[in-house]
């Protein structure tokens, strides 16, 4: 449900008053009462945004100069010369000097060749001024993920993985990783949304610990979202600018560690990146959010959740690692009982990652693989291995 959807569910459903919801959400009584007046017409298409287009415009240039402008680019590039905007408008001040016709800007010609299809624009090189910046209406709408790196005193290249709130740039979650595992990506969203709550969507790029699509497969946080119902979506590669908001924290958070004394060991870094949380959250005002703090532009919006139909999220969720035992078993406690879950003698010895949600068990190993699945009967001493995929 978008900001729309819910300041009309909570006047005229909630039976909240106007001014309350407006100053809730930040928005105009004026946009809210023709909101409302929309909905009554039409229902939930009344809801959808309008086209913002003028219905005419006076300054527009005239069919006949848009058909001269078009014939001037086809004779040009017939000949094999440049065709661009510049020379069609040197043309064309050369054949209208003498009738002292005002002849349309460079920019209106290349408007005119992009809108007839002359013209495939490159955004590599549009101007800044030109980008169209997207931000999440509400918190919990969308979290960006990422990772990046950072060296220890010693020179010792680690990992830092960064979670961020698209909607109020709140840190949900800075971890520091030697390498950062598919398995450490699932346990920190977790921290996350145990604190924050689940997200109705999460973005990232294309890494192996991400997305698995490359080896035809599926990574553990691509499981672990299919299951909580949480919508995942990947930028387009070679295009760091989807995932701006977290590339851009990342030199936030370089920036300020290079002023603190470089750590010597994971365990210092980690309480370096504490610190820096808890500053970032509650005392550092945000440009972007109109000297806001994160943690206060978080708090002022309804929260968005999952919303994709048919999947209930369940009321426990849990991770926990631990190691195979000899006889191929892992134990877990359930409604303080012990349960002993048989994933198979061939990974004695490995260390796994157990994703608890409610009864439904997952077991998976260093890399993020899935090694076995189970459904706990509470009335049960012992619980059988169920393989992947199997149903239960």
């Amino acid at each position: 449900m978008d900001l729309a959807g819910y300041v009309i569910n909570a006047v005229l459903v909630e039976g909240r008053s106007v001014k309350e919801v407006c100053e809730a959400h930040d928005v105009s009584r004026s946009w809210l009462y023709e909101l409302i007046a929309r909905y009554r017409e039409l229902g939930d298409d009344g809801l959808r945004p309008r086209s913002k287009r003028p219905r005419s415009s006076p300054t527009r240039i005239s069919s006949a100069v848009e058909e001269e402008i078009v014939a001037l680019r086809k004779e040009l590039t017939d000949l094999g010369v440049d065709a661009g905007a510049h020379t069609i408008h040197y043309h064309l001040e050369r054949r209208h000097r003498r009738r002292k016709r005002p002849v349309p800007s460079v920019a209106t010609i290349w408007r005119v060749l992009v809108r007839r299809g002359f013209v495939t624009p490159e955004p590599q090189k549009r101007p800044k001024s030109s980008w169209r910046r997207f931000c999440a209406e509400l918190p919990n709408e969308c979290w960006q993920a990422d990772t990046t790196h950072w060296a220890l005193s010693d020179g010792t290249d680690v990992e830092i993985l960064n979670v961020i709130d698209d909607h109020s740039r709140l840190l949900v979650a800075s971890r520091a990783f030697k390498t950062t595992k598919a398995t450490d990506v699932v346990e920190t969203f977790h921290e996350g949304a145990s604190e924050l709550g689940l997200p109705a969507s999460m973005l990232t790029d294309n890494g192996a610990i991400f997305t698995a699509e490359s080896r035809n497969g599926a990574c553990a946080i691509e499981l672990e979202l299919l299951a909580l119902g949480v919508c995942y979506k990947h930028s387009r590669p070679y295009h760091p600018q989807t995932c701006g908001k977290v590339e851009r924290f990342h030199q936030t958070l370089k920036r300020w560690l290079s002023h603190q004394r470089r750590a010597s060991t994971i365990a210092g870094l980690q309480a370096q990146l504490d610190r820096f949380r808890t500053y970032y959250n509650t005392v550092r005002p945000h440009r972007a959010l109109d000297r806001r703090t994160p943690r206060e532009a978080f708090a002022a919006r309804t929260k968005a959740v999952p919303k994709r139909p048919g999947i209930v999220v369940p009321a426990e969720h849990r991770v926990r690692r631990d190691r195979i035992d000899a006889s191929g078993k892992v134990t877990l406690r359930y409604r303080s009982k012990l349960h002993h879950l048989g994933v198979g003698r061939r990974y004695a010895g490995t260390r796994v990652m157990l994703l608890v949600a409610d009864r439904d068990v997952r077991v998976l190993g260093e890399e993020g693989e899935l090694l076995a699945e189970f459904r706990i009967d509470p009335a049960k001493q012992y619980q059988t291995q169920r393989r992947p995929g199997q149903r239960g």
